[in-house]
């Protein structure tokens, strides 16, 4: 079967280094659009699409995140499979009727999440996970009909409803990218938190980290399966 074709909705003000992070973890042929400007696909033609992680909060009165829930919500509703990391995790969660609200303060940093080992997005993964985090915001009630699969202190960390995934964390960050995060929260959080989450930025947390990377692959053949499914629905068709 050829590779799957994604749409990777780039949400990132600051839109390089998310699309090479994403472009290094994803094994697809990604159409890649830079949403904040005003791209979007001009049809639903792919196999999935990824909502990616960004500055700006789900509930802002901005055109282009308002353009965004209308393509995600035709993208779901047409049976698309999702993957939404932080941000794309929340506007996923409040496109399909879950709330989304600000933490009034921030998760930051190579954090511990707990995931009971029945979702296909994790498996293979510790129940315990090492994951960086960086939100200020955070799904407060998961979608109706939804499956939550992970957790931890600040509440949801990864979520199924039909064939959509979200998760909170940033499983494609390098150590570089977890830096930059960081380096740039330093008028948002304290100068000790930057200082002690900066402290935690090392070869040995980032390999624990690494191991939530295997979500891409499963998505992926999460996508495959559904190809599959939909081209055997087709051949049986009189």
């Amino acid at each position: 079967m050829d590779r799957p074709r994604l749409a990777l909705l780039n949400a990132a003000h600051e839109a390089a280094d998310t699309r090479r992070n994403f472009e290094r973890e994803l094994d697809a042929d990604l159409d890649v659009f830079h949403v904040p400007a005003g791209e979007l696909p001009e049809s639903l033609h792919y196999d999935g699409f990824v909502v990616t992680g960004s500055s700006a909060s789900v509930y802002w009165d901005k055109e282009w995140i308002g353009e965004l829930k209308t393509w995600v919500g035709d993208a779901v509703r047409a049976g698309l499979p999702a993957l939404g990391v932080c941000f794309g995790h929340q506007l996923l969660a409040d496109v399909m009727g879950g709330s989304v609200k600000g933490m009034g303060e921030y998760e930051l940093g190579y954090r511990p999440v707990n995931q009971d080992g029945s979702n296909p997005l994790l498996a293979g993964i510790d129940e315990t996970m090492t994951v960086f985090m960086s939100h200020s915001d955070h799904v407060t009630d998961a979608p109706p009909g939804s499956t939550v699969f992970a957790k931890n202190e600040y509440g949801i960390q990864g979520f199924q409803k039909g064939r959509a995934f979200g998760v909170q964390f940033h499983p494609e960050y390098d150590m570089d990218t977890a830096e930059m995060i960081t380096r740039g929260k330093s008028e948002q959080v304290s100068p000790a938190l930057i200082e002690a989450v900066l402290d935690g930025i090392h070869a040995e947390n980032y390999a624990r980290a690494c191991e939530a990377k295997a979500l891409f692959d499963n998505f992926l053949t999460f996508v495959r399966e559904t190809q599959r499914a939909r081209v055997d629905a087709a051949e049986t068709q009189p």
